[in-house]
């Protein structure tokens, strides 16, 4: 039985700081969700995890966006998302147009046919997750949220106070 870095952290606890055992903690749930939500895309509708990102970035951009404010949306380059515009619009999932004023910049939105299949991916991915912490309370929801911002500020405090 292979053990995830959380597991073996416990295993020598002497070994590892508790924050260094709540950042593993993180990364293993982080990890155990998002491989499931892969797994789930790709057998019930043989799409990838970037393009279902990729399909609710547009969803929410009814007009479309520049691929430049696309990638920055996803935070990955330009170039991950050139690759995966063109197979969306080979499939006809996408349209590509390119602006009036700048030749160099090009508009993305979603087909009638994307956006039809991008909303049953997404109404069965809300499913999935509603699943996946199905265990938890509405309570235990509400705290671990409050925990994670929490978190999250902490984590923001750190990077801007190492930034010069």
């Amino acid at each position: 039985m292979m053990l995830d870095s959380e597991t073996k952290a416990v295993e020598l606890p002497e070994d590892h700081g508790t924050e260094l055992r709540l950042w593993l903690r993180l990364l293993t749930c982080t990890t155990l969700i998002e491989g499931e939500v892969r797994s789930r895309l790709r057998e019930r509708f043989d799409v990838t995890l970037p393009r279902f990102d990729l399909m609710a970035q547009l969803d929410k951009a009814p007009d479309g966006m520049t691929l430049s404010d696309l990638s920055k949306r996803m935070m990955v380059s330009n170039g991950n998302v050139t690759g995966l515009v063109e197979r969306l619009v080979e499939s006809g999932h996408l349209d590509r147009r390119t602006s009036d004023t700048d030749r160099r910049v090009q508009f993305i939105r979603l087909t009638k046919l994307g956006r039809a299949e991008f909303r049953k991916m997404a109404a069965e991915h809300e499913t999935w997750i509603a699943d996946i912490f199905g265990d938890l309370s509405h309570k235990d929801i509400r705290e671990l949220m409050r925990l994670l911002a929490k978190t999250k500020a902490s984590a923001q405090r750190s990077a801007k106070a190492r930034t010069p």
